[in-house]
């Protein structure tokens, strides 16, 4: 990088960072007035809305007096005139100059040599990069952030610039607080200055005079280069002080005067009648000479008489400004250049040829367009403000800009360009990249007319209308028609009120577009909504929430994309998560509800039948068998049933009774009831209700009908008799982190079933456990059950899919590994329940939004399971203790709740005790697991425990695998 780009680049950082603290500090020194000047009262409308927008947006500063003034009654005034129409609505508002910082940015051109840009407005139209609120820019936003700085460098005054040049400087290098004026210029080679208005210095450092499109061999014998080479161009931005500005206000402070400067028949120029007089080698002859912006009439040469005598005893002060540059958006061509094949000039300055765009190729530009995956845009072309849809297709090196295009084919080198009409009409003008609008050639064929003014433009109902009738008018060969319009005519009778909305709804398009597309991608979708500043509009939400409704709940990739989108929603407002967690919830629950039958042939086998389970211990994979991770990835997780003091603690029972009822008991709770109704028994879904788990059982086993509406008496008359059936979890406290509820669930799975005489597979009993959780809309995976139906050590897993299948492989310990490891294994009971927490939401919530840190570690943790099983087969317990430590690593790094002051404490309390260490189940309280080193026991820790915590009821609970 130069020295020159360096240099540049860090003003642009500047510059960016002082205008974002304006924005946030308004007391910093800044603009009084920023004023815009336009051709016509529709126009200034249009810059109107577009600083509304700003403002609503707070991409300005709000302390700031903002104006926009057309030409008065609609005629041209020239730029010498419209600069007196503002020092007159300064002076009307503000009741003198004095104390007053303006900037004034001319802005009423027709942009005849850029057509797209007639209705906006040049100064309206895009810049390649991204504003630091997220928006993309435009001239006027850089107007806004480079000339932030010059408020306060110089007096009272009024900065006036074009709207068409954008400026890349250090306003660092302005100081500029005496008299008359001063004229910003920057140092470039002759060569370039050859194209450009040069400035001549005098001896004393003042403008001395003008110089334009010179060849470098007169800029030279002129005096207009340096040593070096470079001359000072005209930026044509220049500064007058206020004293000045008072100056040339009273020649227009009443009615009549005001007339005589401000008219179409004089039509002054700010540049040729306001600043040559300043230039200390003019003179009033050649003053009079000076080519006007309109015609040499008797009322102009009054006017500069009395101009000269006003402003030529100021002298106008050159700023040399450099390093800097500026940078011309002069024609199409040159616009299609800039954007496509000269961002590398520019990438210091953070511009792109792709900006708010769905697609990002390299070989064509895009800015705020939707690009249709199936459509083919040609090498070095640039869009704008398009939706390009279907198999559209466009040729090489075209401009298209505000249209809609739905699989039409436009030829290479083509400008397209679409305009909404006041009366409610479309208009699609079409020309070539290198047409001159001001010459009367199109496509190379010659035209009785200039090309601004030739009627050859359809003018119909619709945009997509317009695009077709031009196409056809093109292939005809434009013939003038007296039902079509001009370049001219479509821009002066466009309704410009249309452009910010029409822009809108193709940023919002993009970005619907790209919300969709990072949620199939499955990206950070947190990051993506950081980056939406602003939040979403009404339009994007909307549509969103359209498609989520279309969505189905049993199709997984239809599934994945739709609680994504309730995710990105809910960023916005919190009640979306709702949901999202109810999508994956009906999700479930359709898929295990396909399997529920009530069968009505079931009998009661047996009088009586007891089932006793074991609790399990979690090893490894935790979290990735629960929903909707398993759902789209498979799960796969390492556990253990073990028994407490040689007991299995999870009871439940199952008998008949002699009435024609039901009754469910919790033993726990001391809670019984007896059901005579079966709509109470089929609600379940209750987390308060004590026989929710009883209830999801009888229906998952068939005992009772999921909805239809079977009375108890029959039930209980088709299976021989009453029923009883009561759960207990024997001398383990709540929240034990031991899986007990759902080991619960299992149990009377397996009871129930017993109780009918039925045999069924593991696999099966699992799908009914998982179809009884999801009836309680609980929401957690199926390692639990898993984990206390079947015994030992053993691998769980499952496929991706909805429903879920599992899959339980023992692991092969030999007798000598399970020995050692029932000696060294260890559990610690904390003193502590554990909390009710939102963890479901929090851990799922992060992998659904598709966080990093969240995604990684469900995969890293099946690893660290598939390890562990290979060690413990191995018999190397230490290895397993290791992989135990890595995991709880893992678990903190997923879900920092996991862990607490007193979790903490308990292991470091024995850290020299044991070689490993867990949570059990989701940890924040209930049970801790340990390896401990060789040769150390159970006592040992208990011991070491009391001596720390003492009666706390942290403390060693005896077990023994299953």
């Amino acid at each position: 990088m130069s020295h020159k780009t360096l240099f540049l680049q860090q003003s642009y950082i500047d510059c960016t960072n002082q205008y974002t603290a304006l924005l946030e500090a308004p007391n910093l020194p800044l603009w009084d007035y920023v004023i815009l000047t336009a051709s016509n009262e529709e126009q200034a409308a249009s810059y109107r809305t577009q600083i509304q927008y700003r403002l609503e947006h707070h991409m300005i500063p709000e302390s700031t007096h903002y104006a926009v003034l057309p030409d008065p009654d609609g005629k041209r005034v020239g730029s010498g005139g419209a600069t007196l129409n503002v020092l007159r609505y300064v002076h009307e508002n503000a009741g003198s100059f004095e104390n007053q910082r303006i900037l004034v940015i001319h802005s009423g051109g027709d942009s005849k040599r850029v057509p797209q840009y007639s209705a906006c407005g040049k100064l309206f139209s895009p810049v390649p990069r991204v504003l630091p609120n997220g928006k993309r820019s435009t001239l006027f936003d850089e107007f806004m952030i480079s000339m932030s700085g010059v408020a306060a460098r110089m007096n009272a005054g009024m900065l006036v610039c074009s709207g068409d040049v954008l400026l890349l400087f250090n306003p660092l290098q302005i100081d500029f607080y005496g008299k008359g004026a001063a004229a910003l210029s920057i140092k470039e080679p002759a060569e370039i200055g050859k194209n450009h208005g040069v400035y001549r210095v005098d001896s004393e450092g003042n403008v001395g005079g003008f110089l334009h499109k010179k060849t470098v061999e007169q800029l030279q014998k002129l005096g207009a280069s340096d040593d070096q080479g470079n001359v000072d161009i005209d930026t044509g931005a220049v500064i007058f002080n206020s004293e000045m500005l008072q100056a040339l206000y009273q020649l227009v402070d009443t009615k009549e005067k005001f007339a005589a400067y401000v008219n179409e028949s004089t039509r002054l120029s700010f540049y040729a009648d306001f600043l040559y007089p300043l230039a200390s080698d003019s003179t009033l002859e050649q003053y009079y000479k000076e080519t006007p912006e309109g015609d040499f009439t008797p009322e102009l040469e009054q006017c500069r008489t009395e101009l000269w005598s006003v402003l030529h005893p100021y002298q106008m002060k050159l700023i040399r400004m450099s390093p800097a540059a500026f940078i011309h958006f002069g024609t199409t061509k040159e616009l299609r250049e800039l954007m496509t094949e000269r961002m590398d000039e520019f990438y210091y300055l953070g511009w792109t040829s792709n900006i708010n765009t769905n697609r990002e190729e390299a070989d064509f530009a895009a800015s705020n367009s939707y690009v249709s995956p199936n459509a083919e845009i040609g090498k070095g072309s640039y869009l704008e403000d398009c939706m390009i849809r279907n198999k559209s297709q466009i040729g090489e090196e075209c401009v298209i800009s505000g249209v809609t295009l739905d699989g039409q084919t436009i030829p290479a080198h083509t400008v397209l360009h679409g305009l909404k009409q006041q009366n409610g009409k479309f208009v699609v003008r079409m020309y070539g990249v290198s047409d001159n609008p001001k010459e009367a050639l199109l496509f190379g064929k010659t035209l009785p007319m200039p090309l601004w003014e030739a009627a050859i433009y359809p003018v119909c109902d619709s945009m997509e209308e317009a695009v077709h009738q031009t196409l056809e008018a093109w292939r005809e060969g434009f013939p003038i028609r007296e039902d079509a319009i001009s370049l001219k005519d479509s821009f002066n009778q466009a309704d410009l009120s249309a452009l910010l909305p029409w822009q809108e709804k193709v940023s919002d398009k993009v970005e619907l577009e790209e919300i969709l597309e990072a949620i199939d991608r499955k990206e950070n979708l947190t990051r993506l909504v950081e980056q939406m500043r602003d939040g979403i509009s009404e339009r994007v939400k909307g549509e969103l929430l359209k498609e989520a409704q279309r969505l189905s709940e049993t199709e997984l990739d239809q599934f994945s994309r739709k609680i994504r989108i309730y995710y990105v929603l809910s960023c916005f407002e919190e009640k979306y998560m709702d949901s999202c967690f109810a999508t994956i919830s009906s999700g479930i629950l359709a898929g295990a509800v396909k399997g529920l039958s009530y069968d009505a042939d079931a009998k009661m086998g047996k009088d009586q039948v007891t089932v006793n389970l074991p609790v399990r211990v979690n090893w490894g994979g935790g979290w990735s068998d629960t929903p909707p991770y398993c759902m789209e990835h498979g799960g796969t997780v390492l556990n253990a049933a073990v028994m407490l003091d040689g007991n299995c603690p999870i009871e439940v029972v199952v008998k008949k009774v002699d009435e024609p009822v039901i009754v469910l008991a919790s033993a726990d709770s001391g809670a019984e009831q007896t059901f005579t109704d079966i709509s109470s028994l089929q609600d379940s879904s209750n987390p308060y209700d004590p026989f929710a788990l009883h209830k999801a059982a009888l229906i998952a086993c068939g005992v009772i009908p999921y909805k239809e509406p079977v009375s108890v008496q029959e039930i209980t008359k088709n299976l021989g008799s009453g029923l009883y059936l009561s759960t207990q979890v024997i001398n383990i406290p709540r929240g034990s982190g031991l899986g007990t509820s759902s080991i619960l669930a299992g149990a009377c799975v397996k009871a129930l079933y017993e109780m009918l005489g039925k045999e069924v597979t593991d696999e099966e009993l699992y799908d009914r456990v998982l179809c009884m959780e999801q009836i309680m809309s609980t929401g957690g995976g199926w390692q639990d059950q898993v984990g206390g139906l079947a015994p030992g050590i053993k691998m769980v897993s499952s496929e991706p899919a909805i429903r879920q299948r599992i899959t339980c492989v023992p692991c092969k310990i030999s007798e000598k590994t399970r020995k050692e490891l029932d000696e060294r294994f260890c559990l610690i009971y904390s003193g502590q329940r554990r909390l009710a927490r939102n963890l479901l939401r929090d851990v799922v919530g992060r992998y659904v939004g598709g966080i990093e840190d969240a995604v990684d570690v469900l995969y890293e943790i099946q690893q660290t399971a598939v390890l562990m099983r290979f060690e413990l087969e191995k018999g190397n317990i230490d290895g397993f203790a290791e992989l135990l430590n890595q995991h709880w690593e893992l678990s903190k790094k997923l879900d920092a709740g996991c862990t607490n002051t007193c979790i903490d404490m308990i292991f470091h309390s024995v850290e020299d005790l044991i070689d490993g260490k867990m949570i059990c189940g989701a940890g924040g309280g209930g049970f801790l697991q340990v390896v401990l080193k060789k040769g150390v026991t159970q006592e040992d820790v208990r011991k070491r425990l009391r001596e720390v915590f003492q009666d706390s009821g942290v403390d060693v609970w005896s077990c023994s695998l299953a």
